[in-house]
This record gives C-alpha cells, structure tokens and sequence, in this order.
C-alpha cells in the first residue's frame, strides 16, 4: 500500500501524521508513504523577475517546504518509518491530488483541518476539495 500524507504544519496535519504512525502495524506489508507539503505559487508581480530569478524562487519554496515539513520528518524518523518527502508547488488540494495519481498512490491521509481559520471551521477547505477531487480514498484526520 502507497500511502501520500499530506502536511502544511498544522496540528491537524501533525495529527494525520500520528495517526498513520500508529496504524502501520496494521497493514500486511509496511506501507510507502509518500510525505507531501504543498506551497501555493508566489503571485506575479509586475517587475519581480528583473530582481529575482527562477532558482531563487525554487529555493524559496524548498526551503520554506522543508520547514514545513521538519515536524512530520522528526515523527517518521522518530518511529523509524521510512518515507520519500517532496514539496510541491500549486493549488493544495490539486497538486495533493495529481501526486497521487503520479505517484500511484492507494490512499491520502491528512488532516481535516489546516492552518487557514476563516477555511477551517467546519471542515479545511483543501480537505474539502480533496474529498471531491480524488479517486482513492481519503483518509481525514480530527
């Protein structure tokens, strides 16, 4: 089984994290686990390519992804669960689901809730969209 869990640094993201961890062991085979972040593209900005390049911007969302990632790697790594971790750039809910597709994914975990407040209150809007978007379950998490 090939599991993407997806993380933005929330709680509830965090949460999802715990959970797959504590259900591994009930699996067969120990699942893959495809660890995803999603950072949304910078806006366009009218003279912004003259001061600042395409690899700078790359290495502005890597970095930024991999502070988002940090909390769920220590987690993984804590409970020596082996996983592959990439930072995608795009719409959440769309890239989340596109990385399933690509990476033949059996199931996306992530948590129900995420760090935007006005999105969030009754189920996260990425969650939501992910509900309606994907073809393999969904996994959401409280």
């Amino acid at each position: 089984m090939k599991i993407l869990l997806a993380v933005d640094g929330s709680k509830a993201s965090l949460d999802a994290v715990k959970n797959v961890i504590d259900h591994v062991g009930e699996f067969r085979e120990a699942p893959q686990i495809e660890l995803v972040t999603v950072h949304r593209p910078v806006p366009p900005v009218r003279g912004l390519g003259a001061g600042v390049g395409k690899s700078q911007l790359e290495r502005y969302y890597e970095e930024e992804g991999e502070k988002t990632l940090a909390a769920a790697k220590k987690l993984l790594d804590a409970a020596a669960i082996p996983y592959q971790a990439q930072v995608l750039v795009g719409d959440p809910a769309e890239s989340i689901v596109k990385q399933c597709r690509k990476a033949r994914c059996d199931l996306v975990a992530l948590g129900a809730k995420g760090r935007s407040a006005l999105g969030d209150m009754l189920l996260g809007s990425t969650a939501s969209k992910v509900l309606h978007l994907s073809d393999i379950p969904v996994l959401l998490i409280k």
